[in-house]
């Protein structure tokens, strides 16, 4: 086969694996559609149950009501599916890569999908209460509380990157070391800075409450350190690039 025919080999191969990831992503979007307004309402609970009783939320613009239902019924389309996008990725690369790289990447892969949505469940169920609960309890006197349903989608799909992308941590770090990027014993001096820069990114992307920019700073400073435990295993007391020697 000649490179031109390789080339061309890959994109069809390409295409055909983005397609598979568009499909199964609508598959899952036209199952869950129907139920969009629930699992609004999922979404919602945390904010709605710390607002005073009768409280509820708004909708500001004419189309909301519809779109933003069916914005969150996409973005949980898109986490159900991640699993098959996953897949479809990793056969679309396996191919090219080394056995000892299989082998290092099938746990990052597996690992990163379930950090990413641990950060999301650890925001859902301990961050957003807290958060919420903050603004609530420092309205004044008179104001009340009705939150535009769209802005609050924004709001906690940041969030929820912000705390999913803050539970990677320890898969950059192994990454880091495992590519020789960095040694282990550069990442133990780093650890003030990393605790600094921890704190500085919590007080940007939460709400300005001690509490809820604690919960974030706190994970990220643990996972590091969790990430240099494990690379350190994982490194098998050297942080040599995983390329095999020429």
């Amino acid at each position: 086969m000649t490179p031109t025919e390789n080339f061309i080999s890959h994109l069809i191969e390409l295409r055909n694996r983005l397609l598979r990831i568009v499909i199964g992503f609508v598959i899952v979007f036209i199952i869950l559609f129907p139920f969009a307004n629930e699992i609004y309402a999922l979404l919602a609970a945390p904010l709605l149950s710390e607002l005073p009783t009768g409280g509820q939320m708004i909708a500001t613009a004419v189309t909301t009501p519809f779109f933003v239902p069916m914005k969150v019924a996409m973005m949980t389309a898109f986490v159900l599916s991640l699993p098959h996008t996953l897949y479809q990725i990793w056969s679309f690369v396996a191919p090219g890569l080394y056995a000892h790289e299989k082998k290092f990447m099938i746990p990052i892969i597996v690992a990163s999908s379930f950090l990413f949505l641990a950060g999301m469940t650890f925001a859902y169920f301990l961050v957003f209460p807290v958060i919420f609960g903050f603004i609530v309890g420092t309205a004044p006197e008179g104001v009340a509380v009705m939150t535009d349903i769209g802005n609050y989608l924004d709001f906690v799909i940041t969030l929820f990157f912000a705390f999913g992308l803050a539970f990677e941590v320890p898969i950059a770090v192994v990454m880091a070391v495992r590519f020789g990027w960095v040694t282990i014993d550069a990442l133990k001096e780093a650890r003030s800075y990393v605790v600094v820069g921890a704190f500085v990114i919590a007080a940007v992307v939460t709400p300005p409450d001690v509490i809820s920019q604690f919960m974030l700073a706190v994970p990220m400073w643990l996972l590091y350190e969790l990430g240099i435990v494990v690379a350190k295993f994982t490194s098998d007391g050297s942080e040599s690039n995983i390329l095999p020697p020429a």
